[in-house]
């Protein structure tokens, strides 16, 4: 695979976009967006060392929406010549048209979009020359890795390799125009581990920008196959109530819930646990939440939404206080407010540690459940009501006795976010939302 070949320059996908908005104009829309993107990308996955699905793809597409009025329509298209772009436009203005008005509706205020012409470099593309034979050979020694770590990994659920790159032009008929490249690739591996007490599975992976920032392929399926290794002979514990470690792979779900209670859509419908809850104390004292979506060559860095509203440097929660929601044009409208430029969703989420290690707050938990895997969606978002499938392990004195499977922990997130006791050092870079290992003074645990 060629390190980048897109079917169109970024200046053609940029006169794409101003003759969709030209055609919009003439068909009656008082105002539109465009957004013209094109990707490509390459992944293989190999199982027992041979080639199990080898896939490349190109794709392209434009979304228009255009608004007559305070009436909205949408649509979309994945043909981009001058015809298909016609009909796409139409068929959006023709919906517009039939739709019931709403005042929420409509583009960014101008004065909150980004300045094309100065915005920042996020070191986002670092295409990779990865062809299919070198891709294979990469996850065949990932694999190999992995079942070299102990004679007890039986089987394999296969390592794959992938690598994307994708770029796009935003246009809105304020003026705005801009849009930029980003290249994705990643690495993992799943094997099964067997004794005389059953199987157990367990993975590795990771996830750049840059192929370079990679962990190596033979570190990730070493980790794979450690951690598969580590899980044998789980079995349940007495249901109780427990202190109890999100291990730094699981403690990300916080913020995800944490997000989906303060984002505009969930509050507006009155469909959130944080309803009337700013400037009120919802996490622990230890906790603050900084957003930054300027972090270079992290997952979620973006110099504008997806309505081009700028973004910015933030404290959403500042040592347990709540600050701040995360707002499109629209949701912020519905409530009285200005975008926070999460048109999209939040961006890099990070968390400053309190203790340098997860060892430091296993130690001080002393005894109690250490959660490596979440299964199941428990979760109610209107009251916080939290409930989800567990796996892990049994701490004793500070330290790893055995490892636990078959139990569920429960509990209600308002009620950990405030039992939040510690926060570790572990968080990794691949990861959207950067918080580490987490102890939560106390949860419901459902076993034996």
């Amino acid at each position: 695979m060629p390190a980048v070949e897109f079917t169109h320059s970024r200046d053609e996908l940029a006169r794409i976009a101003e003759a969709t908005l030209e055609h919009a104009r003439m068909l009656g829309a008082d105002a539109a967006e465009v957004s013209v993107s094109e990707g490509r990308g390459l992944s293989v996955t190999v199982r027992r060392g041979a080639l199990e699905t080898l896939e490349y793809h190109r794709d392209k597409g434009l979304s228009v929406t255009v608004y007559v009025g305070r009436r909205r329509g949408h649509a979309n298209s994945s043909d981009m010549n001058r015809e298909a772009i016609d009909r796409t436009v139409a068929a959006a203005v023709a919906i517009a048209r039939l739709t019931a008005e709403d005042e929420a509706a409509g583009l960014p205020d101008e004065n909150r979009l980004a300045d094309p012409h100065t915005l920042p470099d996020l070191s986002l593309f670092h295409p990779w020359a990865l062809e299919a034979e070198s891709a294979i050979e990469l996850a065949r020694a990932c694999e190999s890795s992995a079942l070299a770590v102990d004679e007890r990994i039986t089987n394999s659920e296969g390592a794959t390799v992938s690598t994307q790159a994708h770029q796009f032009v935003l246009a809105n008929s304020l003026g705005f125009l801009a849009g930029y490249p980003t290249t994705a690739h990643s690495l993992s591996c799943s094997v099964i581990a067997q004794d005389e007490a059953g199987m157990e599975r367990d993975y590795w992976w990771d996830w750049r920008r840059d192929p370079l920032d990679l962990e190596p392929a033979e570190l990730i399926g070493r980790s794979a196959g450690r951690r598969a290794i580590a899980r044998l002979g789980a079995r349940r514990i007495p249901t109780g109530t427990y202190p109890v470690v999100l291990d730094h792979t699981v403690s990300g779900s916080l913020l995800s819930h944490f997000v989906q209670a303060a984002s505009g859509g969930a509050l507006y419908r009155k469909a959130s646990f944080l309803l009337d809850k700013l400037g009120e104390r919802i996490f622990s004292p230890l906790v603050t939440i900084l957003e930054d979506p300027f972090v270079l060559k992290a997952p979620g860095s973006a110099p504008f939404d997806d309505e081009g509203v700028a973004t910015a440097r933030r404290t959403v929660v500042a040592e347990g206080v709540l600050q701040g929601w995360f707002l499109s044009t629209y949701s912020g409208r519905k409530l009285g407010l200005p975008s926070t430029g999460n048109a999209g969703g939040a961006h890099n989420l990070l968390v400053p540690p309190t203790h340098d290690s997860r060892e430091a707050l296993l130690r001080e938990m002393g005894r109690g459940l250490l959660v490596t895997e979440l299964m199941g969606h428990g979760v109610n978002p209107v009251t916080g009501d939290y409930s989800r499938g567990a796996a892990g392990f049994w701490v004793e004195n500070g330290e790893i006795t055995h490892p636990v499977s078959e139990i569920t922990i429960a509990g209600n997130l308002l009620e950990m976010f405030g039992a939040i006791r510690g926060v570790a050092n572990d968080a990794r870079p691949c990861h959207r939302y950067r918080i580490g290992s987490t102890l939560v003074e106390a949860m419901q645990v459902a076993g034996e």
